[in-house]
């Protein structure tokens, strides 16, 4: 449950009636994809209004008449998905700082610059945001919104998406400290074992996050470990 103070009202109207809930604003994009599937874990108290502020209740009758149901959760789902979701201005301040920062998180850590095969700072991609005049949507999600965002940066710096193979050579001894972080990180495509007992795997990894697989390798197996880039 999520204290009353934090929560946001989401509404839905229907044939001139409303309802609403009181939510947690972090959670609503984990609802609207899906990845939360328990909503009242996320809600104040587990009840459907026809004003919540007032904590005047919808009608029982209504709710079943208009969602065919009477579950809490299922309805829940239906007026985050359906309906608007009310923010202050503070709240609305907060969630659009958090998008966006995850929106440049997720460019940084998927994009190269073409000219170079390099990844573009974070910075770099924030300053090219605001030279282009991005606006985030803070209740829409991060991958709604990243095809819109790359689309208004290419003007501005050479940029793509990419993913690249990289080739991995431990000792045996190092594979069991090295082979969580390697799934973890990227997609195994094909791993292989040596006769002297040393391990072969190539990984496939967004193009971005090359300095990063490469230093949680390093600091795994403390440096011993062969990496090879075989295709940008």
């Amino acid at each position: 449950m999520v204290r009353l103070e934090d929560a946001i009202v989401a509404r839905y109207e229907y044939k001139g009636h409303r309802f609403e809930i009181l939510v947690d604003p972090d959670a609503i994009d984990d609802i609207k994809s899906g990845k939360i599937e328990n909503v009242v874990d996320h809600m104040v108290i587990d009840a459907i209004f026809k004003d919540a502020r007032k904590g005047d209740h919808a009608g029982e009758e209504t709710i079943k008449e208009v969602f065919g149901t009477t579950d809490v959760n299922e309805i829940a789902k239906t007026i985050i998905k359906k309906g608007q979701v009310q923010l202050t201005t503070e709240q609305r301040r907060k969630m659009l700082e958090d998008k966006k920062k995850r929106i440049i998180m997720e460019i940084a850590r998927n994009a190269i610059n073409p000219q170079t095969g390099a990844p573009h700072p974070p910075k770099r991609i924030e300053l090219a945001m605001e030279e282009a005049k991005v606006h985030i949507d803070p209740l829409k999600s991060v991958e709604e919104q990243v095809p819109m965002v790359l689309k208004a940066l290419r003007p501005i710096i050479p940029i793509r998406f990419e993913k690249v193979k990289i080739a991995v050579k431990l000792s045996g001894e190092m594979y069991g400290k090295a082979y969580g972080e390697i799934t973890k990180m990227g997609t195994l495509l094909q791993e292989e074992w040596q006769k002297d007992g040393s391990w072969i795997g190539v990984v496939e990894i967004p193009a971005g996050m090359q300095g990063e697989f490469l230093d949680a390798l390093n600091k795994r197996t403390h440096g011993e470990v062969q990496t090879k880039i075989l295709r940008r």
